[in-house]
């Protein structure tokens, strides 16, 4: 199966706080990936590489052929993926806003009947679980609903050096065994999907508005 992995952090943070704390977490997350689920198909997508245009719009708002390439290219792996991997930090207890900027230029199609896994960290003790709890609220509607185990990560910093890799004291088994808990879920609930997807094409048994959002209105 494929998985993408969405960092969701684009500011560099300032001393004493270690500059972009979210890709250690990024990194050790897909360390454990590599090293628990080499079987399976990863990729990093990195909201700093995607400059969007400062006036939004969505990639399925532009004319067929006419969206920018990065767009097109990662609604193509969005569109391919089984499963999704968010991870974000916490601003005034929600989640990342270049995260919701990046996932709002996509449609609910590429996401919908997959699942996701929800990550959070922070510098602080609560390692950003409020915004972990506004999340699922976002990822349902996107229709990749999240499984029901969370990584949450407090102090991150004290926790990852630069490449991802622990701390001295850290033990990174543990750290993993912690991960395994909503990444297993996530597997499982990913190849169910893959499975019934193949069987049972959901877009053609339920069928999606087409013209208007009122074709979703009660009678």
């Amino acid at each position: 199966m494929k998985f993408l992995v969405f960092l969701g952090t684009v500011r560099d943070s300032t001393p004493p706080r270690p500059a972009r704390l979210g890709l250690r977490v990024a990194k050790a997350c897909l360390e454990c990936l590599t090293e628990r689920y080499d079987e399976h198909e990863v990729e990093l997508v990195d909201a700093l590489d995607y400059p969007l245009e400062p006036v939004f719009k969505p990639h399925f708002a532009y004319a067929k052929n006419r969206a920018p390439a990065p767009l097109n290219e990662l609604a193509e792996k969005i569109a391919s993926a089984d499963g999704y991997i968010m991870i974000s930090p916490e601003y005034n207890h929600s989640m990342s806003p270049a995260l919701a900027n990046l996932l709002n230029h996509f449609g609910s199609s590429l996401f919908a009947y997959k699942p996701s896994a929800i990550l959070t960290y922070s510098a602080g003790q609560w390692g950003g679980m409020r915004a972990a709890v506004g999340m699922r609220t976002f990822l349902a509607e996107l229709g990749c609903l999240p499984v029901s185990a969370m990584i949450h990560i407090p102090k991150a910093q004290e926790v990852f050096v630069e490449d991802g890799s622990m701390q001295t004291g850290e033990d990174q088994a543990s750290w993993f065994d912690y991960f395994d808990r909503t990444l297993m879920q996530l597997m499982w609930w990913a190849q169910a999907a893959q499975v019934h997807r193949s069987e049972v094409g959901p877009h053609r048994m339920l069928s999606d508005f087409k013209t208007s959002p009122a074709e979703r209105n009660a009678p």
